[in-house]
């Protein structure tokens, strides 16, 4: 609990057997009262290593749905246990649990009803071994959704991130695709409605064990991305529908 709000971690999980229980044994368990693992028809021990450990909720997928439909399954589930504060955070330990505390109160005073884990404050990205052809992509995709979106952030590839309630109850998530693209789909949705997001800098971890994307799938995702910030624009410019908004 924080000030009587209670906080929930969502992990989701593919093949994240090798480094699920250093990410979970850094998860400040008194301050996050239940963590839910939701497992996308992993191919390793996931599961089994998610029960070893105790997670107090585990969903397991049948077939594979997908980063976004992954992620569906653990927003909703949160929502179930009447949490108040929810940080989605990846078990393959790419992104440090030692920042819950922090984003948890940013969320927990008021402050921001949404907390992004930033790679690109600071100058930490290319240091902690990100790709260079992802981080010149990353820096032409975010200064084009800043303009499309008419918002301000560092980035919106960050996986790292925590929500108020409200916010998850205030977005039409479900809708979204269940590919990566889910992401941004969402943060478009945030923006549209109007709550504002603030930011913390995260160090970058890039190493074999971490989940990542082929060159292939980030081009799609690439192009995906421009699509939902054009859309944006033009539904904000009362020219365009989606089911997004």
């Amino acid at each position: 609990m924080y000030k009587g709000k209670k906080v929930v971690a969502v992990l989701p999980a593919y093949n994240a057997a090798q480094t699920l229980e250093k990410t979970y044994n850094e998860i400040p368990r008194d301050l996050v009262d239940e963590v839910i693992l939701c497992d996308d028809c992993s191919k390793d021990d996931t599961v089994a290593v998610a029960k070893r450990l105790g997670i107090d909720h585990i969903i397991s997928h049948e077939a594979n749905k997908g980063y976004g439909g992954n992620q569906k399954s653990l927003y909703n589930k949160s929502l179930e246990l009447d949490a108040d504060i929810i940080i989605m955070l990846h078990p393959d330990y790419q992104y440090t649990p030692k920042l819950i505390p922090s984003m948890v109160n940013i969320i927990g005073e008021d402050l921001y009803p949404v907390v992004l884990g930033s790679r690109i404050l600071g100058k930490g990205a290319l240091k902690g071994g990100m790709p260079m052809y992802k981080y010149i992509a990353n820096r032409f995709l975010t200064a084009t959704q800043n303009f499309l979106c008419d918002y301000k952030l560092s980035e919106y590839h960050t996986g790292y991130r925590a929500f108020s309630a409200d916010v998850l109850r205030g977005i039409k998530f479900n809708n979204n695709d269940d590919d990566f693209v889910f992401d941004n789909e969402m943060l478009s949705q945030i923006i549209y409605n109007g709550f504002d997001i603030g930011e913390v800098t995260c160090p970058t971890k890039y190493f074999e064990e971490a989940s990542s994307i082929n060159l292939k799938r980030s081009i799609q995702y690439g192009l995906g991305v421009l699509r939902v910030s054009l859309v944006h624009r033009l539904c904000k410019w009362g020219i365009g529908k989606s089911k997004l908004y």
